[in-house]
């Protein structure tokens, strides 16, 4: 993190993002960005310590709404959590199942959630 502050990287990405987004692009390219980074980050607190000072400069150089951007960025996170359920263990040890047995419904609910999540980003 102290690498990414002092070397300017926060600042090529920001500009990077501000390069390629949109007033409605901007929004979506978070989700999907926090999403990845969930999968090698999985801590939110984390997540919000790598990619938060990204986001929010990038989205006041473009002269965007910062919280709605920031919960892009938190959308993006919860979505992922399907993929890798760590939530879930306590109900796999309850129940006996396996998490391969419930990864293809997480799967499912992952997907419409996505669908709900980026209509509501387009749509707000």
């Amino acid at each position: 993190m102290g690498i990414m502050k002092h070397s300017g990287m926060i600042h090529s990405l920001s500009d990077f993002f501000v390069s390629v987004s949109t007033e409605t692009s901007f929004p979506i390219f978070t989700f999907i960005s926090a999403g990845i980074v969930n999968v090698f980050v999985p801590s939110g607190g984390g997540q919000w310590a790598i990619q938060g000072p990204i986001i929010i400069e990038a989205s006041q150089q473009l002269g965007l709404n910062i919280s709605k951007n920031v919960m892009a960025l938190a959308y993006g996170d919860q979505l992922t959590n399907m993929l890798q359920p760590f939530w879930a263990l306590p109900l796999l040890g309850i129940t006996g199942l396996k998490a391969k047995e419930i990864l293809p419904y997480t799967l499912i609910i992952m997907l419409v959630g996505g669908i709900i999540f980026v209509s509501g980003l387009l749509i707000f």
